[in-house]
């Protein structure tokens, strides 16, 4: 990636690179609902935000990818995965050398010095000896025994949720791959026999790893194993209770609200969540939202200024006595 490419996904979000997995959920929720392509039909620009927003999520709501981010910059893709870095000698080629090992760019350096000097090549050999490619590469060690092979595999939660079949290139070979239903980011899908090749033993092959990630969706999120998405309410079912619908990753269900529900109170659908690795299903997770009205009519405004000139409660009665 030449420096011009660079993407600073920080600023990107908007955050600080000291903001928590919280706060960087938080801010991509509410970007990603601002440029949704549903959000904004035919909006070319909003939809090429939207990705550029989701590129960033992806990469700082993952403990490890931010870690090499942060380490190294503009090159963080390179580390640790079997490519070499740019500049200096524009054509050497590291082949599967994992750069994960070193905290940053210079570190590396300092080594790879040191090796041509004659010292530090017992570290060298380490780093060969636990070697696994990532991507669709060679996957092949350079001692010459077979090694595994990884890569990412985005699905949409559609996809994984109910499961999918795909064809992938891996090289030379097109395969066909079944996703079982319940795979989320994090999950990882093994193809046995579809690693690297022996270049001594054309039998001996590796495995395939394919580690999963979910793209974002527009209502439907994680809170761990549960699945959590955020629906409205008006002020009268806040207040009174009653039915709404709320979408399940199988369609809309009828859910009941109790009479005073607050703000940021969440309601469980048992059963309604995804599917877990025995095929069970775990459960949704309803935040509530009560969303007051920006514009009313006469008939709302009447009825509204009538329940404020008659209400009995005084919500802010315990805040009397706060004092420091």
């Amino acid at each position: 990636m030449a420096a011009t490419d660079f993407k600073d996904y920080y600023a990107i979000l908007g955050v600080n690179k000291t903001a928590d997995a919280d706060e960087i959920k938080k801010v991509f929720r509410r970007l990603a609902r601002k440029y949704h392509p549903d959000m904004n039909p035919g909006n070319k620009e909003a939809e090429a935000r939207f990705k550029e927003v989701s590129e960033a999520y992806e990469v700082l709501s993952d403990v490890e990818k931010r870690k090499k981010y942060d380490q190294f910059g503009q090159y963080w893709k390179q580390a640790g995965s079997g490519q070499g870095w740019p500049g200096g000698g524009g054509n050497v080629d590291f082949g599967n050398f994992d750069f994960s090992q070193y905290a940053n760019f210079d570190e590396f350096i300092n080594d790879l010095l040191g090796n041509i000097g004659g010292q530090g090549a017992g570290r060298q050999r380490t780093a060969y000896s636990r070697t696994r490619t990532t991507g669709f590469g060679d996957g092949v060690d350079p001692r010459g025994a077979a090694t595994d092979r990884e890569a990412t595999l985005p699905l949409t939660f559609s996809e994984g949720f109910h499961g999918v079949q795909k064809r992938l290139n891996v090289g030379n070979e097109t395969i066909d791959v079944r996703i079982p239903a319940g795979a989320k980011t994090g999950s990882k899908i093994r193809v046995r026999g579809k690693g690297g090749v022996n270049p001594y033993n054309s039998q001996q092959r590796g495995d395939l790893y394919l580690n999963v990630e979910l793209q974002p969706h527009n209502f439907f999120q994680f809170d761990g194993d549960n699945l959590v998405c955020e629906v409205p309410i008006a002020p009268d079912e806040a207040v009174l209770g009653g039915q709404i619908e709320v979408p399940t990753p199988e369609g809309m269900v009828n859910v009941n609200v109790p009479p005073g529900i607050r703000s940021g109170q969440s309601l469980r659908l048992r059963g309604k969540g995804w599917v877990n690795h025995k095929g069970d299903r775990g459960d949704q997770l309803v935040k509530i939202a009560i969303a007051t009205p920006k514009e009313l009519s006469a008939t709302e405004r009447e009825y509204y200024e009538k329940i404020r000139a008659s209400r009995t409660v005084n919500p802010r009665s315990h805040l009397q006595q706060v004092r420091l």
